[in-house]
């Protein structure tokens, strides 16, 4: 692309958004090749300074919070998520699933805390450990979710990374699933399936801390709750 298309972009798109008019705002239109480069992109650059500062902070602010974390940090800006069907056969359309740490983690606790669960169930127990991230009580990564606690002889969030046993994972095919949804669910896809749980246990086992939270769905053998969020924490 041109780059006094990019630049022009950039800006416009700013006041696209946040209705701000361009009167003052102007790209040349020269399109001769054997002209200077350098005064045309520095003249881009100040239009798009001059543009930038007469629209406001608060503007700014509206348009970035989107990107924005909840450490502080720019995130990245991810492409809308696909449309998610809970079965095999969905999932065995999608490519192979690569992405980083964060997916492996998040693969790797569908494998070994969830693969004998229907695709639903594990769908449901990814969403709780990304409601997890998003939660202030809890680590803000995947993997600091998934590895709260570890190296503590049962101690831990998820039984498999503190059970002693080795974490082996001889059921490749299951696991590639589990990476598709990883994938899936990093990526931004809904979580529609356990209204915004934290916990979740089997129905062979009955945990004392069940009482403290409320129920919000049974899906296969799992049950799940949801912790609230504390008032020191909520939004002002």
């Amino acid at each position: 692309m041109n780059l006094r298309v990019v630049l022009f972009t950039s800006f416009s798109a700013i006041a696209a958004t946040c209705g701000v008019a361009m009167a003052d705002v102007t790209a040349s239109t020269a399109t001769d090749p054997n002209a200077r480069i350098a005064p045309r992109v520095s003249s881009l650059l100040g239009a798009e300074r001059k543009f930038v500062g007469s629209v406001g902070a608060e503007h700014l602010g509206k348009v970035a919070e989107p990107f924005i974390d909840k450490s502080g940090a720019i995130a990245r800006i991810r492409p809308e998520p696909r449309p998610v069907t809970y079965s095999r056969k969905f999932l065995s359309k999608l490519p192979k699933a690569t992405g980083g740490a964060d997916l492996r983690c998040l693969a790797e606790a569908l494998y070994f805390e969830a693969r004998g669960e229907s695709v639903k169930g594990q769908f449901a127990v990814a969403e709780v450990i990304l409601n997890r991230v998003d939660h202030p009580l809890y680590p803000d990564s995947v993997c600091g979710v998934v590895n709260q606690g570890t190296g503590r002889k049962w101690q831990c969030q998820f039984t498999y990374t503190c059970d002693g046993l080795a974490e082996v994972i001889r059921e490749r095919r299951a696991y590639d699933r589990g990476a598709k949804i990883a994938k899936l669910m990093i990526d931004g896809s809904e979580r529609r399936l356990t209204k915004g749980a934290t916990h979740y246990h089997t129905t062979a086992v009955n945990p004392k801390w069940n009482k403290a939270f409320p129920k919000t769905a049974k899906i296969g053998s799992h049950i799940f709750y949801r912790q609230a969020v504390p008032q020191r924490f909520a939004k002002r």
